[in-house]
């Protein structure tokens, strides 16, 4: 506790010097919005806790297909317009899609959304794939999918989400943190792609090998700087400690990675709540949450095999959520809690919506959104536009924290989502496949949860 109370100065000072770091590029439209609280007052004394659930690499129109209400398609156009329909493929399917800045730039395509055969993938040695040109125009069958369709069935899909930049897992896991990717506060200048050793293996932070680097994107688009995946950089961590709060962030293994958040901001990873607050594996959420020890705010990402990741996951992924959600809906914790189930970036997949540009890199694709909580609108699907932001909008009004004065300012705060003059509802337990003891049984894994190429 003795950090977190001497962070209170350094967070605010930096906060008044950031200002609208991330705001470079956005319509004045968006900026002037942003400002206006809809939560109810109330609202901020009947959460005390916020669950985000970062699960890995899908669409609206590849995961949940067919949702009741929701904006899906089952065709879309190629490069060369014809209509190409979405072919039924299992979520272990042996192939995945780029999903790098440039694939977005290609399946973009300028905003005609008819570039998707034109993104690389990769099958499998000796597994019989799609041709490539179609392998993107895929969904998931819903019984492959079934924990996530009941949860987005009986609380609240957001089928507007927009996964904020328009890039791979490391850059993605850094808004989710801090509403941007930027190297240093008030940059225009972002990492943009995944962070790679010396040896060309998957790193991130600031515990990566020396010579490590990550790409880079300037405002005019240009991808032709590097630097060291270490960030001097505000996050929704520092201001939770300058409020004696409590966070935790729950990842596959310790030390460097794409997935390993906070490892790239070097104020975190120099703080002593790191040895403590960041938690390996993924499944000691489980334990605490039984033990009475769930963090004010916690972020939750999986194993590879638990991740949805194409080409690396086993399956598990939805019941994996749902052990989680499960967890948490039978404890003390329910009464209380917001949990938020997103998707870290859209994978390459198919999606037919077309996001807003707001500057070089913002926004992506559609990713998937459930909000789950005894407040959650029950069987509503959002059409509001939303993006990583606006789960720290929220968070940052939940609690008080302040802005980032990031991609936060333009962001709703998911007000939609909510009733906060209802009574709380009571927690349906969900059927899954696999329960929680499946995954409190698994060993420990150093597996680098990703395979971008």
């Amino acid at each position: 506790m003795n950090g977190r109370r001497c962070a209170v100065f350094a967070v605010m000072t930096a906060l008044a010097g950031c200002g609208q770091a991330s705001t470079v590029g956005a319509p004045a439209s968006d900026r002037a919005l942003s400002d206006v609280r809809v939560l109810p007052n109330q609202a901020s004394s009947k959460i005390q806790h916020v669950v985000i659930i970062f699960q890995e690499n899908r669409t609206p129109d590849n995961l949940f297909n067919g949702l009741p209400g929701a904006d899906t398609v089952r065709s879309g156009q190629n490069s060369h317009g014809d209509t190409v329909k979405l072919k039924p493929e299992l979520l272990t399917a042996p192939f995945g899609v780029d999903h790098k800045h440039r694939a977005f730039k290609a399946e973009y395509a300028n905003g005609k959304m008819n570039g998707f055969d034109r993104a690389q993938s990769i099958c499998k040695p000796h597994a019989t794939c799609p041709p490539k040109d179609i392998r993107a125009y895929s969904y998931v069958p819903r019984n492959e999918v079934k924990p996530y369709f009941t949860l987005a069935m009986h609380y609240t899909f957001a089928d507007r989400m927009f996964q904020t930049n328009e890039g791979p897992s490391f850059p993605a896991h850094q808004y989710i943190l801090s509403g941007t990717s930027t190297i240093e506060n008030g940059s225009a200048i972002r990492a943009s792609e995944n962070a790679f050793s010396p040896s060309r293996k998957f790193t991130g932070g600031c515990d990566s090998p020396p010579g490590s680097h990550v790409t880079l994107i300037d405002a005019a688009g240009d991808e032709d700087q590097h630097m060291y995946p270490c960030f001097d950089r505000l996050s929704l961590i520092q201001l939770i400690d300058a409020k004696s709060l409590t966070w935790h962030y729950y990842q596959e293994h310790l030390g460097p990675g794409l997935w390993s958040g906070p490892d790239a901001i070097s104020a975190v990873r120099n703080s002593p709540e790191f040895s403590t607050d960041v938690v390996a594996p993924p499944s000691q959420v489980l334990t605490d949450i039984a033990h009475g020890q769930l963090a004010n705010v916690v972020w939750v990402t999986p194993t590879a095999k638990a991740s949805d990741h194409a080409g690396n996951t086993d399956g598990s992924g939805p019941s994996w959520v749902a052990s989680v959600v499960d967890a948490i809906g039978k404890s003390q914790y329910w009464k209380d809690t917001a949990i938020f189930v997103t998707w870290d970036d859209w994978g390459g997949w198919y999606d037919h919506v077309p996001p807003p540009q707001y500057n070089s890199y913002e926004l992506g694709f559609r990713v998937p959104l459930i909000v789950i909580s005894p407040y959650a609108k029950n069987g509503y699907v959002s059409h509001v536009p939303h993006e990583f932001g606006s789960i720290l909008k929220f968070t940052e009004e939940m609690f008080g924290l302040g802005s980032l004065g990031t991609t936060d300012v333009r962001s709703d705060d998911l007000s939609d989502c909510f009733n906060f003059s209802r009574a709380p509802s009571r927690f349906v337990p969900i059927s899954a496949p696999l329960d929680a003891n499946y995954f409190l049984r698994q060993p420990t894994s150093t597996e680098d949860p990703d395979d971008d190429f």
